[in-house]
């Protein structure tokens, strides 16, 4: 299934506190664009604002060529999948629970989960690495596994796209691997997956595309290696940071080496 997510000159914020500006960035299925930006640049206010879960204050967010805001949430839920960032949760749902709310928009008001339901619930736990945690109050867990909780009840949405918020935050390496695997899994299926992140190097490993936001603007957009460029890096983050290629078993890989000082402004 062909799908298209499109900010088309988006303001967003909320009222009295505008955030970002004329944002224009659109998310085809197939393909992995990684939004990077600073702490409070707005990444986590653009995404709910292009999900529709927060007004927006300018321009139009379509979703295959539709405008959001006409569509349900079960239709946009069929289509648009959300990773939020981890919280702690009030209700002690299982994991497996948990996974199960991701078929929510395929499943009528007063049904309940179809056996089903529930398989795929539990093969995108699998896809995780968090069968083992099924039975697990999802408020018991640690965060790092709440988050791989979230990106399992995504997969089990089965929507063609995916917006994840910084899914690698609370996750050790390895499981920060396995997050990376599952989204060039997702692509290579014909799923576009747009998340944010704030490691370039997330970037160069499986992105398609970089947008980086900067003062609440979109400052770049293309290919990682024309768009990550230690200028881009030092007027976003405010430090020197080095972009080098390195030989790896798999090839030359690109990476970024932070020269460990503030840049002068």
């Amino acid at each position: 299934m062909k799908a298209e997510l499109a900010a088309v000159e988006l303001d967003f914020g909320y009222p009295e506190h505008p955030v970002g500006h004329l944002v224009s960035l659109a998310l085809a299925a197939g393909e992995v664009v990684c939004l990077l930006g600073p702490n409070g640049g707005g990444k986590t206010t653009f995404f709910k604002t292009l999900l529709g879960l927060i007004p927006r204050r300018g321009g139009q967010v379509l979703l295959d060529v539709e405008e959001l805001s006409q569509l349900t949430r079960a239709e946009i839920a069929r289509r648009v999948a959300y990773v939020p960032q981890a919280n702690v949760g009030y209700f002690p749902f299982t994991v497996h629970e948990m996974a199960v709310m991701g078929r929510t928009a395929y499943i009528s008001p007063f049904a309940g989960p179809s056996a089903q339901d529930r398989k795929i619930a539990m093969d995108a736990l699998g896809r995780v690495g968090i069968t083992h945690l099924a039975d697990q109050p999802y408020t018991r867990i640690s965060g790092g596994e709440r988050q791989l909780a979230l990106i399992a009840r995504a997969l089990a949405q089965a929507a063609p796209l995916i917006v994840m918020d910084e899914p690698t935050a609370s996750l050790d390496f390895g499981n920060q691997s396995r997050v990376l695997a599952v989204v060039r899994e997702l692509a290579a299926q014909g799923t576009g997956v747009l998340f944010a992140t704030h490691d370039p190097d997330h970037a160069f490993a499986i992105a398609d595309r970089v947008a980086i936001f900067h003062d609440g603007r979109l400052m770049a957009d293309g290919p990682p290696r024309l768009t990550i460029t230690p200028d881009a890096l030092r007027t976003v983050y405010g430090i020197e940071v080095d972009v080098v290629d390195v030989a790896t078993p798999g090839g030359m890989q690109r990476v970024c080496l932070p020269r460990g000082r503030t840049a002068a402004h």
